[in-house]
């Protein structure tokens, strides 16, 4: 349980740099963001691949499909939405937002894999899911009041978008923790790698489109720069490759390493250390200590989290799961 704990936290810590990437090249569109942070994730994880050879071998086709749709989803549609979301809405609200991910997945997955991962009581599980849910309402609640003057358009428009990486981060660790722990004897290292091998080439057609739509003049993938790598090409290479490696190399194994000790419903609620980063990085990029009505969200969101840990799962028979679900 704790070892689990502390590979989701470091999973969080990880992922976290990834909203404050889009703030620190504005300039840069969530295009060329996605495609640049995957395809570096591609290019780490060649040399990576030589080391798990082995491990990757025993991949059969099914799996290398399974790993293309979590790519495409849990990657590039996840972080092209929420990179845009960012730009259009602000770090807070779009962090707001995927800080529900912790109750979403807990409600999906309780029910879902209650069979093979044991039950998580609602009654015990609820103050947790109440504590976070009103942690996620505190935050929201001080960030609408520091951007209120945003237009309401970009604003409701970048909401928008951050609900569609809310969708596609639901469906990502649900899937991804149903193969890990559907394939106990594989390396959750070499599946994080699969994962970075099949964006590279994904990444490559991505640019190769991009490419074409400019030369064709197609006003929304027109280059808005006059260099290939844009006006800071050493900030956008390096970031690229740091959270290339750190957040999407190293945040999938630690994830994947939690995923296969954690039930699923206590996995989900433990993204909420990425929420915490994220609100942390953010409020470090401003250079601004969090409101007291912010301190205290983020002490519920603790609070909630540590709740959730004293909750044991609860083995559910098949038939009398069925008679009280049904």
């Amino acid at each position: 349980m704790w070892s689990g704990t502390l590979f989701a936290l470091a999973a969080g810590l990880m992922w976290g740099l990834v909203f404050v990437a889009p703030l620190m090249l504005p300039e840069y569109p969530a295009s060329w963001l996605t495609l640049g942070r995957y395809l570096a994730f591609g290019l780490i994880c060649l040399p990576l691949a030589w080391v798990d050879r082995r491990a990757l071998r025993q991949l059969q086709a099914a799996d290398w499909r399974m790993a293309v749709r979590l790519s495409l989803v849990g990657n590039f549609l996840y972080y092209l939405a929420l990179a845009a979301a960012i730009q259009r809405a602000g770090n807070p609200l779009v962090s707001a937002l995927i800080g529900t991910l912790p109750v979403v997945i807990a409600v999906v997955s309780n029910r879902r894999n209650a069979l093979r991962d044991g039950h998580l009581p609602w009654r015990r599980l609820a103050p947790s899911l109440v504590a976070i849910a009103a942690g996620l309402a505190c935050i929201n609640q001080t960030e609408w009041q520091t951007h209120a003057q945003t237009d309401a358009s970009r604003y409701g428009s970048g909401a928008l978008l951050a609900l569609v990486a809310l969708a596609a981060w639901t469906w990502y660790p649900i899937r991804n923790a149903d193969w890990l722990r559907e394939h106990p004897d594989r390396s959750p290292r070499a599946w994080a790698t699969a994962q970075g091998l099949v964006s590279l080439p994904l990444a490559l057609l991505g640019m190769a489109a991009l490419a074409a739509g400019a030369a064709l003049g197609w006003a929304p993938v027109a280059s808005p720069f006059d260099s290939p790598l844009g006006p800071n090409p050493a900030g956008f290479v390096g970031l690229m490759l740091l959270i290339g490696l750190a957040a999407s190399w190293g945040g999938t194994l630690c994830w994947n390493e939690a995923s296969q000790r954690l039930p699923t419903a206590l996995a989900g609620q433990l993204i909420v250390f990425e929420t915490l980063s994220a609100l942390a990085y953010g409020y470090l990029w401003r250079g601004q200590w969090p409101s007291a009505l912010a301190a205290t969200g983020i002490a519920l969101l603790i609070g909630g989290v540590i709740w959730a840990l004293r909750v044991k799962p609860v083995p559910a028979d098949d038939r009398v799961y069925s008679q009280v679900h049904s």
